[in-house]
């Protein structure tokens, strides 16, 4: 495979000007204008010998240029696509158009995307503009498109390795697991996954509970990884902190591999990085790391759908499946050696319906080993039925709003607090609960124009009301909060629930207004999202009725008289109930089921019962320990 692009250029007219990789996928480029409308039949012919993804692309001295090609597509696309922007790769050929109705900047059967190719030789390709309106997701746009010699480069450079040779039968091929973080805990999700050839990092995550100390962040400093450039990829299974958060900084500490993840992922992962340093600053700490870090993750990040295979490295084959989790959570099947081994790293699963995700997936084309979570894997962890919660909120915020008092809901910025706007939406909406105002604090509508941006990757029903201009997180029930003189008329104002960051009551717009709320015992505190331990959150859940809120508040002592209540049901992490049924219906059957992410006897207690119930063997493993796949 060396000399795939020498062989697929020998195959192919004169007319082939360059040859690159871009990933794992062939680019061709061509300065024959015929050919470039004509050759798709001897690139099928050309496809079919090597196996390979190819596409033809026009090079830069027959493009268009892109003022007329900009005139040419708004022309060509029907005026109700409402287009909003239009960005040229120009190193790759590409233009990138924006709209909010993407489907008709398509066409029938992809029409009018063969219109504008044919007329400007320009690549089109479509993505969905926010319904709200998101800053984030155009600079990652800007980031990945704009000045893109460098990243064509880098895409090359990452299929050259890719396609390097590499013999199975002259090597002793084996496949190790080690778990640098969330052995038999819950935060810094972190696990290297090694073969003779090859180094991937699975998630490199902060335990957001945990404000300093050595069970903050993962164990990076171990032989295995030395270099930290001796790292083939990494990919992150989601964008929550406790799975990506420090990955920013492996890039500040010079690593320039690529990151494999979904695009809604990788948008959400750099918002809540920049949190992260806003975090920092607030605190008058030095961040771990700094914008131009975050920069840097986006512009080698390489952006996966579900079910889209791709080798990430000679002997590596890696396909994302829905976790059910979050916006964009993945579950990764990895292919090791050409079928020499199938591991499905789940990362956090939710295997039930929500609001907002279908059920994570739970077929597979082979599975040997499977890693599991073990946040509510005890034998007490048995989540009660999701309506059944719902209803238990409703009367609860109905109660509190009757006696003149606030609710206060802290939320993880991704996924809980989105959950949470749709359920309180509904519920104003019919009657159930009177029509008081709802105010949303922290990064969490800028989390929802994300979401709005990528509606395939949500549930039929919310999907549908976004397509039809019913966002129902646009009702005018939501007032987005933005500024401390903001935040204190809500204080000072009437009943109201508040939803805010962050959910473990760890930093974040949470921890002011509990400061203000929690003395009175009309106001409600309601936990939906797993409480780490040490957080303040934790400390408040388990009774306490003075919290010493530490050094960031001068050692200031809160009597905690609000009331507190903890709605498990509402989890976006699969409860024990649903963990048991996903491995009963997991196909084909692992043979061996690695959990981990979850408190000690959480994950004992899971790892037993799977035994026990299927028969399959399980390992709990340690921080530090590393485990043999094969």
């Amino acid at each position: 495979m060396v000399d795939i692009l020498k062989t697929i250029k020998e195959s192919l007219p004169k007319v082939i000007v360059d040859a690159n990789f871009e990933g794992a996928n062939i680019v061709l480029y061509t300065d024959d204008k015929d050919f470039l409308r004509n050759g798709e039949n001897q690139i099928k012919e050309v496809v079919n010998k090597v196996k390979k993804r190819i596409d033809l692309r026009a090079d830069k001295k027959i493009l268009l240029s892109e003022s007329e090609t900009e005139k040419t597509i708004r022309a060509l696309v029907p005026e109700e696509a409402n287009i909003t922007n239009v960005i040229f790769d120009v190193q790759r050929s590409i233009v990138v158009v924006e709209a909010k109705k993407p489907g008709l900047v398509i066409g029938k059967q992809g029409s009018i995307l063969n219109d504008i190719k044919k007329a400007t030789f320009w690549l089109p390709m479509v993505q969905r503009s926010p319904s709200i309106p998101s800053k984030i997701t155009e600079k990652i746009r800007s980031v990945l498109y704009a000045n893109n010699t460098y990243r064509r480069k880098f895409l090359h450079d990452i299929g050259k390795k890719i396609y390097n040779e590499w013999n199975p039968e002259k090597m002793d091929m084996w496949v190790r697991l080690t778990f640098l973080g969330s052995g038999r805990q819950v935060g810094r999700s972190c696990l290297l996954l090694q073969t003779p050839n090859s180094k991937v990092l699975l998630d490199c995550g902060i335990n957001p509970a945990m404000s300093d100390g050595q069970e903050r962040f993962p164990y990076l400093n171990i032989p295995e990884i030395g270099d930290i450039n001796s790292i083939d990829a990494i990919i992150l299974s989601h964008a929550h902190t406790d799975h990506g958060g420090l990955i920013p900084y492996i890039y500040k500490m010079g690593y320039r591999g690529p990151i494999y993840l979904t695009a809604p992922t990788r948008d959400i992962a750099a918002l809540l990085a920049l949190d992260f340093i806003g975090v920092a600053y607030k605190k008058a700490e030095s961040p771990l790391y700094k914008g131009e870090d975050i920069k840097e993750m986006v512009r080698h990040s390489i952006s996966l759908d579900y079910g889209e295979v791709t080798d990430i490295a000679p002997d590596i084959r890696i396909t994302f499946y829905n976790a059910g989790h979050v916006l964009g959570s993945a579950q990764v099947h990895i292919n090791i050696g050409n079928g020499l081994h199938n591991f499905v790293y789940s990362a956090d699963t939710k295997y039930g319906k929500t609001r907002l995700l279908d059920a994570a997936e739970c077929r597979f084309p082979r599975v040997e080993s499977l890693q599991l979570e073990a946040t509510y894997g005890g034998k007490d962890n048995i989540l009660p039925p999701r309506r059944e919660t719902e209803q238990v909120f409703i009367d609860l915020a109905k109660k509190t709003i009757e006696r003149g008092g606030k609710i206060l809901v802290p939320e993880l910025g991704l996924g809980h607090a989105q959950e949470s706007m749709l359920r309180v939406e509904e519920a104003i909406r019919t009657g159930e609960l009177p029509k008081v105002p709802v105010y949303i604090d922290g990064m969490i509508w800028d989390i929802n124009a994300i979401h709005t941006a990528y509606p395939d990757f949500l549930s039929a029903s919310v999907r549908s009301q976004i397509l039809q201009d019913n966002n129902p997180f646009l009702s005018d029930i939501f007032k987005r909060i933005g500024s401390p003189a903001e935040r204190k008329e809500v204080i000072e104002g009437g009943p109201c629930i508040i939803i805010a960051t962050s959910g473990m009551l760890v930093g974040g717009a949470s921890v002011e207004y509990f400061l203000h709320l929690a003395d009175n015992p009309k106001n409600l505190l309601v936990f939906g999202c797993f409480q780490g331990a040490g957080s303040l959150g934790r400390q408040i859940q388990e009774g306490k009725k003075e919290i010493n809120l530490g050094k960031d508040h001068n050692n200031e002592v809160i009597k905690v008289a609000l009331e507190v209540e903890t709605l498990n049901g509402l989890s976006s992490h699969s409860g024990r109930n649903e963990l048991m049924q996903y491995i009963s219906r997991i196909t084909p059957r692992p043979k061996k089921v690695i959990i981990n992410h979850g408190e000690p006897s959480r994950c004992l207690d899971l790892a037993s019962s799977i035994h026990r119930t299927n028969k399959i063997e399980t390992i709990v493993p340690r921080n530090l320990e590393t485990i043999r796949l094969k």
